[in-house]
């Protein structure tokens, strides 16, 4: 069977074109893989809308209804910094229904991807960071209340610190939060994970990759999770406008590749979201975010 990719068109709402969130990078990251024959459109799975009561296992009832109803406050719409619309709540909900999606299939078959999700600087009430709903959080938490696991690791890879999740999760034992990003960087308030690991600034793909191996090489032996969230952002890119570990595309790919086998090769099963990426040339972006899904498509024919 072809790795199980996620997928809706629900991804890209109209948006302001000028906006420093690249909406349509969504759309662009499905066209980029169906044009590379990484996948078919028409194999593509897509998600349901997450129902209200699963969101509500990592967020305030309250505030899911303030989002949903476009009635935030101005503070929360500061932080958050996207226009609402009707469309674009439809596609927030929609995409931790893929995550979650992303994640039962991950279960069922050993891995796989989303072409979206890894929203982790969303807090239990309030948004943050482009950040409406924490899909990590979200999906840890549901994943665990119906024992389909009994311990999950997310492993962040996003070059900005994982702060929504970690706080989320605080008190969920069983939850284990890993978050590899740029010291100097968004957040200036930083959460506690259970483990934190902050670089330095232009790091570059060979100490950067060493890293990662020796992170894995000790966390995975010592939790034994029955599921990783990988985030594998692509804001540690050498070009992206808001990342500065100055990785290339063959850093990035090694980075994907190595998580994915060092899961695979010990059962765990694992999904991944693309996490953060920002660029004004947006084909770019899109092929950057392409990376996660060339590379786990290579793993998944290899295994």
């Amino acid at each position: 069977m072809p790795l199980p990719l996620i997928y809706h068109e629900d991804y890209s709402p109209d948006f302001p074109p000028e906006h420093r969130f690249p909406m349509d990078k969504f759309r662009l990251l499905h066209d980029h893989l169906v044009d590379s024959n990484v996948v078919r459109s028409a194999d593509l799975l897509r998600p349901a809308l997450c129902p209200p009561a699963i969101l509500a296992l990592a967020h305030a009832p309250d505030y899911i209804e303030r989002y949903l109803a476009g009635e935030l406050s101005r503070d929360d719409q500061r932080r958050l910094g996207l226009p609402w619309s009707e469309a674009v709540a439809r596609r927030t909900v929609r995409a931790v229904g893929g995550s979650i999606l992303a994640a039962e299939q991950a279960l069922q078959h050993g891995m796989a991807c989303h072409l979206a999700g890894g929203t982790h600087h969303a807090h239990y009430d309030h948004p943050a960071g482009f950040c409406i709903f924490n899909d990590l959080a979200v999906i840890s938490r549901y994943f665990l209340e119906c024992g389909r696991v009994g311990r999950v690791l997310i492993f962040d890879c996003d070059v900005h610190q994982g702060d929504g999740t970690a706080r989320i999760l605080k008190d969920t034992p069983d939850a284990i939060t890993v978050s590899l990003h740029c010291e100097s960087n968004f957040p200036a308030r930083k959460a506690n994970s259970d483990w934190d690991i902050a670089l330095p600034r232009g790091m570059g793909d060979v100490a950067y990759l060493q890293v990662v191996e020796q992170a894995l090489d000790y966390l995975l032996p010592l939790y034994q999770p029955d599921l990783v969230l990988y985030d594998a952002g692509v804001d540690v890119h050498q070009d992206d406008a808001l990342g500065y570990l100055k990785l290339t595309d063959a850093g990035v790919a090694a980075r994907d590749e190595t998580v994915l086998r060092r899961c695979l090769v010990r059962g765990i099963p694992i999904m991944a979201v693309i996490g953060g990426g920002y660029s004004k040339d947006r084909q770019a972006l899109a092929r950057r975010h392409g990376i996660l899904h060339h590379t786990a498509k290579k793993v998944w024919e290899n295994q």
